[in-house]
């Protein structure tokens, strides 16, 4: 995966590309888990999730998030998945790439025969083009401010490594697809497959909705277009932009479409029902057999921001997988059920608190100051500490403390600053002023009220004016970077694999760069390291970019998350991911006893 995302530990799902490591998981039971192979055939399951379900296009600024992402992971397919050791597996029943050029380096898809959508269409590399041309910003030439040129389709991710590639060829058959790029690219082989690493919108439902014959129509009219420059910005295509807009919103609901064509799979499920803000069913694909094959025959999702309500859930029979917010009342409860076992570990993720660079927080000295307020250690003391007793609070917005390059990154990125609460030093920053902070959090996330809680109580003290901006579970990712809140308390969590997550969260202009931070050495930094491939040199630049976020006042990291998955005795295969995929990663080995 070459992005982030928002993460259930910020009530959505962030999975950050920031160059984190897998940590040591401890069953809290007896493990069953069992090979698909030996499985049991059939059956169904109960998932529950933290949070709410709202598109079908997890790969756009407003669709990223972790359950969004989920439900696409299990009803589509791709090239490759990543799994709990963070390697990543090349599927070759779907399809085969390989790089066959070094320079130009030059990347050739193939679409394995049969592999189709739900609708009977054949999957092909015009849906690979769409992938690219909605990852790559290719066609877009609006001007920074947004008052000039075009920008056509919405992406979470950082456009850099797929904007500097030449417009793709694709075979006459449509079953091949070729990238040559003009720069190197350190994440080449994560670059097609989206987030979840799945093709998961149909190129030929978004040309028909612009009006267009087919994918190949759709194709064809992007061949005829100049890429994007926003020096040089051209009259809008209005067919492109009509299909740009529709990938951007028209696969988002919360309920089942009664057009079909918007829930297409190309995976091992379909999507039978959805009941708003509560549940969702998944159905097997008659047709699949692309990749690993599943074996339940139905998974139901729930969605319940509670973790009692979850564990009440599991122990009722009601749920048979859950992945409640982590605390250690939820541990020791699990920990007492008899015929669950529980999987502990740290995730790929980490809590934190970004502020605007608009509004009151325009001014560096009112960022500042707020940051100096935030009681980070009373925190961590609240919502981690009990699990994790060497816990401390998070000092890099890069790294986590199980990298190497954590501690050195600490000493000179400036975060010492924000070691402690400092009332005194924020008050005389501000010089009289009580600017007036509206703060935006999933205020059905328990662990975000609490943060919220102590950070107004904190920020109060030194003067500022806190305006509760919680918003439901399905509704404040959404709101992330359309203005209206002035801070927000989330998490991003990371794929475990690229460094491309770097540049989607901070480079300038990025669909996931929601406070709108903007450094131009940053910038050069976050190109510079998408595009170089030595380890040690991702490294230093990734601690210099770390200094400068710090340097800008930019907000603070909170912790590192707690992941904790829990699931009963009548289902097996089931194994803890630290990553954005969760428990989902290998959904085809659960199988019921």
């Amino acid at each position: 995966m070459r992005f982030g995302r928002i993460s259930k530990a910020m009530s959505v799902a962030a999975v950050a590309a920031i160059a984190l490591s897998a940590c040591a998981t401890q069953g809290g039971g007896s493990n069953t888990n069992t090979s698909s192979a030996s499985a049991k055939q059939g059956g169904s399951a109960t998932v529950v999730e933290v949070n709410a379900f709202n598109t079908f296009n997890p790969e756009t600024a407003d669709g990223n998030t972790d359950i969004n992402s989920k439900i696409s992971l299990a009803t589509h397919m791709g090239f490759y998945y990543v799994d709990n050791k963070l390697n990543v597996i090349h599927n070759e029943k779907f399809g085969h790439y390989e790089k066959t050029s070094d320079n130009p380096l030059t990347v050739k898809y193939t679409i394995a025969d049969g592999v189709k959508w739900s609708d009977g269409t054949p999957v092909t590399a015009y849906d690979v083009a769409l992938n690219w041309a909605a990852g790559s910003s290719y066609f877009d030439d609006a001007s920074p401010d947004g008052k000039k040129g075009t920008a056509y389709f919405s992406t979470a991710g950082d456009p850099t490594g797929l904007n500097a590639t030449n417009f793709p060829d694709v075979s006459s058959d449509g079953k091949t697809f070729t990238l040559t790029y003009t720069k190197p690219y350190a994440d080449w082989e994560l670059a097609i497959g989206a987030s979840n690493n799945t093709i998961d919108i149909p190129a030929h439902v978004v040309a028909k909705k612009a009006g267009l014959a087919d994918a190949k129509a759709l194709f064809d009219l992007m061949k005829g277009m100049k890429k994007g420059d926003p020096a040089s910005p051209q009259p809008a295509n209005d067919t492109l932009k009509k299909a740009a807009d529709f990938y951007n919103t028209g696969f988002d609901t919360k309920t089942l479409p009664g057009d079909t064509s918007l829930f297409l799979s190309n995976g091992a499920y379909v999507v039978k029902d959805m009941v708003p803000d509560q549940s969702m069913t998944l159905v097997r694909n008659k047709d699949y057999n692309w990749g690993p094959t599943p074996n339940l025959d139905q998974i139901t999702i729930r969605y319940i921001g509670s973790a009692p309500a979850q564990i009440q859930a599991l122990k009722n029979g009601e749920a048979d997988i859950i992945a409640p917010q982590a605390s250690s009342d939820t541990i020791q409860q699990l920990k007492g059920i008899p015929g669950v076992t529980v999987d502990q570990g740290n995730q790929l993720s980490y809590d934190h608190i970004d502020l605007n660079y608009t509004g009151p927080f325009a001014d560096k000295d009112v960022r500042t100051a707020f940051m100096l307020t935030v009681p980070r250690q009373d925190i961590l003391d609240k919502i981690i500490k009990q699990m994790d007793p060497n816990a401390k609070p998070l000092d890099s917005q890069i790294f986590v403390p199980q990298q190497a390059a954590y501690a050195d990154s600490v000493k000179n990125n400036g975060s010492s600053a924000y070691d402690a609460v400092n009332i005194d030093k924020a008050k005389q920053l501000l010089a009289g002023k009580t600017p007036e902070v509206k703060i935006m959090y999933n205020k059905d996330n328990p662990n975000r009220v609490d943060a919220y809680t102590l950070i107004a109580a904190s920020a109060a003290k030194a003067g500022f004016k806190i305006v509760d901006g919680g918003l439901g579970k399905s509704d404040w990712g959404k709101a992330l970077g359309k203005g209206g809140y002035d801070a927000t308390i989330f998490g991003w969590i990371n794929p475990g694999v690229g460094v491309s997550g770097v540049p989607q969260i901070f480079k300038s202009g990025n669909g996931s760069n929601f406070n709108k931070f903007s450094d131009p050495d940053a910038d050069k930094l976050m190109e510079q390291l998408v595009q170089t491939t030595d380890q040690s040199k991702q490294t230093d630049l990734e601690k210099q970019i770390d200094q400068k976020i710090w340097a800008s006042s930019y907000g603070v990291p909170l912790f590192q998350a707690v992941g904790v998955d829990a699931y009963s005795d009548k289902v097996t295969g089931v194994k803890y991911m630290p990553n954005s995929s969760g428990v989902w990663w290998n959904f085809w080995e659960w199988a019921t006893k």
